[in-house]
């Protein structure tokens, strides 16, 4: 039996040492047992629930038929009880009374169940029933009794390492002539081989005629 409130709720930050870690709640509860078996005192050992979270479990859906017979049912139990009071108070009471006491219980129990359902059924229309999960579980021991805890359970209980995320560095992105430099960047000049223009050709042709008709001449000279 657990109980939760009170002189027994203590704050997360005394439950002490973790000594040990299971997935399953079942788990924990044995190993708490075999602590207090060793003589651990028991105020001293905490079970820590991490990862908590809400899961509820659609069970059926509902309707008026649904209603109708689970009040029947809680009917008849109710009808059942004031029919022992009834024939403890009355030992010579006939059995008709009996009869009719379970069936008045009866009809009670369906209208408190269809008038219930009536009201929240456009809020709810399914039955399910609610618990409480955790990812795993952690055995805590406060004061000096951590270090004889762990020898009890051994290291097979031993708490895991924490869990650590490696994220892997970002690719550096090279800059494409279609892509704009991003702030802060270091923009790089590229220097573009000279292209002759037009008039520079020309002004060259023109400087190499004169030199051409000279040649000529001196051919001409030769021959003669």
């Amino acid at each position: 039996m657990s109980m939760m409130g009170g002189q027994f709720a203590r704050n997360l930050e005394d439950v002490g040492q973790t000594v040990a870690t299971f997935d399953k709640y079942e788990a924990a509860q044995k190993a708490v047992s075999k602590l207090i078996a060793e003589d651990i005192p028991a105020r001293e050992i905490t079970i820590v629930g991490q990862g908590l979270r809400s899961m509820e479990r659609v069970t059926g859906r509902l309707g008026y038929a649904t209603a109708a017979r689970s009040g029947a049912i809680n009917g008849l139990l109710l009808g059942m009880l004031f029919s022992a009071v009834f024939v403890l108070g009355m030992p010579n009471v006939p059995i008709q009374a009996f009869v009719g006491v379970l069936f008045v219980g009866i009809a009670i129990g369906m209208l408190a169940s269809l008038l219930t359902f009536a009201i929240i059924r456009r809020r709810r229309d399914f039955a399910s029933v609610m618990q409480f999960v955790a990812d795993h579980y952690d055995i805590a021991v406060a004061g000096s009794s951590a270090g004889r805890a762990r020898q009890v359970l051994g290291p097979q209980a031993a708490p895991a390492a924490p869990r650590t995320q490696v994220v892997a560095p970002p690719a550096e992105r090279t800059a494409t002539p279609q892509e704009p430099p991003r702030y802060g960047q270091r923009i790089e000049e590229v220097t573009q081989p000279e292209v002759p223009t037009e008039s520079a050709a020309d002004a060259s042709s023109d400087a190499s005629a004169p030199d051409a008709d000279q040649d000529a001449a001196t051919r001409d000279d030769d021959k003669a």
